[in-house]
């Protein structure tokens, strides 16, 4: 990536560290489904990102939205899962993994196909079998008899290229990930399940080094593509690693700017809070002091448990759930999922 690119990303994910970003309760949960959920959508996918909490938290479909859509999710979650164990043992990444890694993405949703090449199936993620081109009137890849033999060089490189990265030059390592992103895409060894799968062992492997996965938005979709297009065309990979870059930098300036406006705007005044709780809510000044209490140490937090509030204050979790679901009713917070992994959130503050 650029000189300029680099400064940016260096300092961006500085500032995400300092402000303790990446440390809110379920973060790392979140942050995953919200990869996830884009990822699919990117490929035709209206699942939402509450939908997905649902769907994977819960178990609960939508009746909005396509079973094919919400198994395309499903099975993205359990490659991701799968993926990320897997990557913490640094093992050398095979044409047999990778075929394993697509079988997962493509799981409920893969096709079978008969060609003049054989038949094959998506859904184990095995290799395809016929020639594909980048939508109508596009370019051609590979013919699919060079897949296998470009697949092996491909997994030979990157595993060379993983030993040679300096676990503590950020930079190389997302340079790393975007590049095997396109290298893979390009190969395009299957017949569906190219972009979901690419944009995993993007991800992957920035786990593996203790990065900030990549996020490729819906709404990024059109410079994404583009950039893949632009980078092949010019055969010039620095396009797409400088893309990428960028697009990362954007969303991590999007979060910080998020988090501080949130984080400002969470200034709790417990006296004037207490009277007005007393005044509107005709509760008694006891409680009004607690709930404000509560409100106040929930303020820098995007999310909490009723634990995280039963092990602060010491309340009895009965005592903790009456006081969360008052303040519910109060309208100061948004209480998210059933009973079992109820989170909350601050919902408005008082003025």
């Amino acid at each position: 990536m650029k000189q300029e690119n680099k400064d940016i990303l260096l300092r961006l994910l500085q500032q995400h560290k300092a402000l303790g970003i990446s440390n809110q309760i379920d973060f790392d949960k979140f942050y995953l489904y919200s990869i996830i959920v884009h990822s699919t959508a990117i490929e035709g996918s209206t699942v939402t990102e509450v939908e997905a909490q649902l769907l994977f938290d819960e178990g609960i479909t939508s009746s909005k939205r396509t079973m094919i859509e919400q198994m395309m999710n499903l099975d993205l979650k359990v490659a991701y899962d799968y993926g990320r164990e897997w990557i913490k043992r640094h093992d050398p990444i095979t044409v047999d993994w990778l075929i394993l890694l697509a079988s997962k993405v493509m799981a409920r949703t893969g096709s079978e196909y008969s060609s003049v090449g054989g038949d094959f199936s998506a859904a184990k993620g095995e290799l395809r079998k016929l020639n594909v081109s980048a939508g109508i009137g596009g370019k051609s890849y590979m013919s699919f008899l060079k897949v296998p033999a470009r697949l092996e060089a491909f997994c030979e490189e990157l595993n060379q290229r993983r030993k040679a990265v300096t676990p503590s030059d950020i930079a190389a390592v997302y340079d790393l990930s975007f590049w095997a992103h396109y290298e893979l895409v390009t190969i395009h060894p299957w017949a569906d399940g190219n972009g979901r799968t690419c944009r995993l062992l993007m991800n992957l492997l920035q786990w593996e080094f203790g990065v900030l996965p990549t996020k490729v938005l819906k709404e990024d979709k059109a410079e994404y593509i583009q950039s893949l297009i632009d980078t092949r065309e010019h055969e010039d990979i620095s396009i797409f690693l400088d893309r990428m870059t960028e697009l990362h930098c954007q969303h991590l300036q999007s979060d910080i700017d998020q988090y501080v406006k949130s984080t400002t705007e969470k200034v709790v005044d417990k006296s004037a809070l207490k009277q007005k709780m007393v005044d509107k809510w005709s509760i008694k000044p006891t409680l009004a002091e607690k709930l404000a209490d509560i409100l106040d140490f929930v303020a820098d937090k995007e999310e909490f448990t009723t634990e995280v509030i039963v092990g602060h204050f010491g309340f009895p979790a009965t005592t903790a759930k009456r006081y969360l679901r008052q303040l519910t009713e109060f309208g100061y917070l948004e209480a998210r999922g059933g009973n079992k992994n109820r989170t909350y959130r601050m919902l408005t503050l008082p003025r």
